[in-house]
């Protein structure tokens, strides 16, 4: 059981000293506003401050610890290869730590912007705070008790991969347009039938949690049960009380209570239980993914999940009226909070946050991120794009009282993650920031690839069969050749992803903005250039994720004016172009397609 004691988190804060003090001379900055950015997302969550001329005040970090888990607590034969997990309250006070540190430093350097818990004595600088999400992680608590029914099950675990192939068996109605049955749904969610989705992680938690099943199936209780993703979770916590001491038994951690259950339309297009057109969750949906469940068919509606209760309210991304945020406790300045009566101005996936970061506003355009996974995604204007060629079909984002804007997906599951396992598993490096002058040291990969189908292939893919594969291996090859094959292996899947995009949209890409750690590795961006035969563009500033969520904020309650003021904040640092020639691009291309043949069909 999780206690109420927090654990030490050690937070980097960095501060702009210069933008401070232009911020803090009222003479050049006469109207001064903030926007804030909560960025939580799969090892690590952020907090940053924007001005109102979208310059970057501050950031702060938190890495939390990675829960995986070797034997299964409800299930003493269960494997628990591929399985990860966050604890919600190290998610929850990696957060806390971000701004009330923030906040702690910038009073230090002259600028306090704390207040009483009230909010009414304290400056109002920040206008708005926005928050975005590791998508698809999903919690599950009782909102009467507060107490979690089980970990965040993160969007990267693999073991719903057996729960996708029960859904599709249970689901197997095809079309002549998706004769696959993992498209069975995709007509009306726009996602294949995936252990990737919330829904699939819903359907383990009934089929799984003694707990969950006994609320689940009582009259009175199973109308407190709540699932949520991230974004749900840190509101819900935000905008809620804490609990009085008197309700916890043994410092056991509890939700807060009274807090906003709610999601936006990014978020609620990756559960599986979303109908792309109406925006709401679809009953019909959500039985098809979770009416198989023998508690699904013991609950004293059969064939019916409280939706009005157990799943969170869909609103637009960017809208005022999301909620209000308590106050963060500041530590160690005594009795004052951050963020008191801020209003919450926006929700996005993170994925979608980077597009609107990096500008992406117009059909056609479109952006990768480059982190744990990688991310391509195209904006596809105000009607869903269907894909036949292994994409996700999404909502981008909503400005409230405005139509939707889709997008086209391309989710890869290894990228950064894969230079982690050769630093952290293998131990061939003991830092990402060697990658660059090891892959350099060698003129090419002398034939040798590494595809990082560690818990199978995503886009355009889709085979959870597929397993990690180092392939062409001579005795010439060296340190140096592995590491580059991993650097190369993420720009290979981003062409896969990319070519997918084309064909499904007719729209042949002339660009790519890209944003993410991995863009600091001038190696990869450049191979990126030469495999793609495109432009590859990073802007000022990396932080798009965060920035997107401040700019859809300060959208929200008029610190900008519209999208087009905000398209002037983005500025290009690099661009680098293709200088590859078309038979050595062929010739990489065709090794890459030899080697992921060779992943498939690991498991039976």
């Amino acid at each position: 059981m999780t206690t109420e004691i927090k654990p030490t988190y050690d937070c980097k804060v960095t501060i702009n000293q210069s933008i401070l003090s232009s911020f803090l001379d009222s003479s050049s900055h006469p109207e001064r506003s903030l926007v804030g950015a909560i960025d939580q997302g799969t090892s690590s969550s952020r907090f940053l401050l924007v001005t109102s001329d979208g310059c970057m005040l501050s950031t702060a970090q938190v890495e939390f610890e990675q829960c995986f888990p070797t034997n299964s607590p409800y299930n003493d034969t269960a494997s628990c290869v591929g399985w990860h997990e966050h604890d919600p309250f190290a998610i929850w006070d990696s957060v806390a730590t971000c701004i009330s540190r923030t906040f702690e430093e910038l009073s230090k350097l002259g600028l306090d912007m704390t207040s009483g818990l009230g909010g009414s004595d304290g400056p109002t600088l920040i206008k708005a705070v926005g928050i975005t999400n590791q998508r698809e992680t999903t919690v599950c608590w009782n909102d009467r008790t507060g107490r979690l029914y089980y970990n965040a099950i993160v969007w990267d675990d693999t073991r719903t991969a057996k729960v996708a192939d029960t859904i599709m068996s249970e689901n197997s109605t095809t079309s002549a347009e998706y004769p696959d049955a993992k498209d069975a749904l995709r007509s009306k969610t726009g996602l294949p039938i995936a252990s990737y989705f919330a829904g699939t992680k819903v359907r383990w938690l009934i089929d799984n949690i003694p707990n969950l099943q006994h609320d689940l199936t009582s009259e009175n209780e199973r109308r407190h049960v709540r699932f949520g993703t991230v974004d749900t979770w840190l509101l819900y916590m935000l905008t809620g009380y804490k609990r009085s001491t008197a309700e916890m038994e043994n410092n056991e951690r509890l939700a807060h209570e009274g807090g906003e259950f709610k999601t936006d339309v990014s978020n609620a297009s990756r559960w599986l239980f979303m109908d792309l057109e109406a925006m709401d969750w679809d009953e019909s949906l959500v039985s098809a993914v979770c009416g198989g469940s023998e508690c699904w068919k013991n609950s004293p509606t059969e064939g019916t999940l409280p939706l009005e209760t157990a799943l969170p309210k869909i609103v637009p991304s960017s809208d005022e009226s999301i909620g209000s945020i308590r106050g963060i406790p500041c530590p160690n300045i005594e009795n004052r909070f951050a963020l008191a009566n801020v209003v919450v101005g926006s929700i996005l996936g993170d994925q979608q946050a980077a597009l609107f970061g990096q500008s992406c506003f117009l059909p056609g355009e479109a952006k990768c991120t480059y982190g744990t996974g990688l991310f391509l995604m195209m904006n596809t204007g105000d009607k869903p794009t269907p894909s036949v060629k292994g994409l996700l079909t999404t909502v981008a984002y909503q400005i409230a009282n405005h139509a939707p804007i889709y997008a086209l997906e391309g989710s890869v599951a290894f990228s950064g993650s894969t230079i982690g396992w050769l630093r952290d598993r293998v131990e061939l490096i003991s830092s990402a920031s060697e990658t660059e002058s090891l892959a350099l040291s060698v003129s090419s990969n002398e034939n040798m690839y590494l595809v990082p189908a560690f818990s199978g292939l995503f886009a355009p893919h889709w085979r959870p069969d597929a397993r990690g594969c180092m392939v062409g291996l001579t005795a010439s090859h060296t340190k140096a050749h592995i590491v580059r094959a991993a650097l190369e292996s993420s720009a290979y899947q981003a062409r896969e992803v990319f070519n997918a995009m084309m064909l499904d949209s007719n729209v042949h890409l002339k660009e790519m903005r890209v944003d993410g750690g991995a863009t600091a590795n001038r190696f990869l961006m450049q191979f990126q250039s030469d495999i793609l035969d495109v432009s590859v563009v990073r802007p000022e500033y990396l932080e798009t994720t965060g920035l997107g969520a401040a700019f859809a904020a300060g959208l929200a309650v008029k610190v900008w004016g519209d999208l087009d003021e905000i398209s002037k904040m983005w500025r290009v640092d690099t661009t680098w172009k293709p200088t590859m020639s078309a038979a050595e691009r062929d010739r990489c291309w065709r090794g890459w397609n030899k080697a992921v043949g060779r992943s498939l069909n690991w498991l039976d």
